[in-house]
């Protein structure tokens, strides 16, 4: 098995540039996108996600490669139709990594990071988690399970996590039709970062939108519902170590505050962002119902 080298790390030059060239861009363009204290955040929770990872990558290959050796049903090689299956089963462990990661708020409490910021450029890209590594990676263990390496696997996940960085940009508004159609792109990503209701939890793709066209969880960009980004609840904190770590405090919080059953404090664990043991929570889906019977009742109006 070749090695694969760590593309990210080498990618890092590339990101600063780019950053640069969006900055320009968008300013010429007339776009205020970045903001100091917010750009320097997801900088720094980027360069601690990759210290981190060191640690967090040691233990995802550690369970790879214990899958691979001792369970593995078949042995893929490393050929190139290897890494177009490769690919596809990559980004299909992404995709159902990334919508239950909005739906079950123990694997929120990580990703919810990278939603923190109210602005929306390319340093939004590296506001990455520094917790998420440790458990996410079993999304993908039945990649090594059904024989594809683990230095495959790896390498496959940067590739997509290089991928996803470009997309994270006003600058771009959209791109040929075929292409928005299939892939992943500014516009798509864009809603997956809104808080208005009807983008919520929409467009969980790596680089294919085809798997929220087919769970049904696309949602496209519209002209008449411009994008809010950050939180239902926004944060009020530039503090890295606060963004990092400020819902697993709150989950924490719920789940040992109170008086409530063992069953409801475990649900906590389980159960949506939004959700409470009382029925006075609002999840995303009661938001996006609620604003969806007030377009209705709007349009009733104005046609009368």
């Amino acid at each position: 098995m070749p090695e694969f080298p760590n593309i990210i790390l080498y990618a890092i030059p590339l990101f600063v540039l780019a950053m640069f060239l969006e900055l320009y861009v968008t300013l010429k363009q007339g776009i205020k996108t970045y903001e100091t204290k917010d750009a320097l955040t997801s900088i720094t929770m980027g360069l601690g996600n990759v210290f981190i990872g060191f640690a967090s990558k040691a233990l995802v290959l550690l369970a790879f490669f214990w899958v691979y050796n001792n369970f593995r049903l078949f042995t893929i090689p490393a050929t190139w139709w290897s890494f177009v299956l490769l690919f596809f089963a990559d980004d299909f462990s992404y995709y159902w990594f990334h919508r239950i990661s909005h739906e079950n708020r123990f694997f929120w409490a990580s990703h919810v990071v990278h939603h923190s910021s109210k602005h929306y450029n390319l340093s939004t890209a590296l506001r990455q988690t520094w917790s998420g590594g440790f458990f996410s990676f079993i999304f993908w263990l039945w990649l090594p399970l059904i024989g594809f390496h683990p230095g495959m696997i790896l390498f496959q996940m940067s590739v997509s996590l290089l991928y996803q960085f470009w997309i994270h940009t006003e600058a771009v508004k959209t791109l040929p039709k075929w292409f928005e159609s299939i892939f992943n792109t500014p516009s798509h990503h864009r809603v997956h970062h809104g808080s208005n209701p009807l983008y919520l939890d929409r467009n969980h793709a790596g680089i294919l939108i085809i798997w929220d066209k087919l769970f049904g969880t696309f949602q496209a960009e519209l002209n008449t519902e411009k994008v809010v980004y950050g939180l239902v609840q926004d944060i009020q904190t530039y503090n890295p170590v606060k963004v990092a770590f400020f819902e697993w405090v709150s989950m924490f919080t719920d789940v040992f505050s109170g008086k409530k059953s063992v069953k409801n404090r475990l649900l906590y664990f389980i159960k949506p962002p939004g959700w409470r043991h009382d029925g006075t929570g609002n999840l995303s889906t009661d938001l996006r119902k609620k604003w969806l019977n007030r377009q209705t009742v709007a349009s009733e109006n104005k046609a009368k």
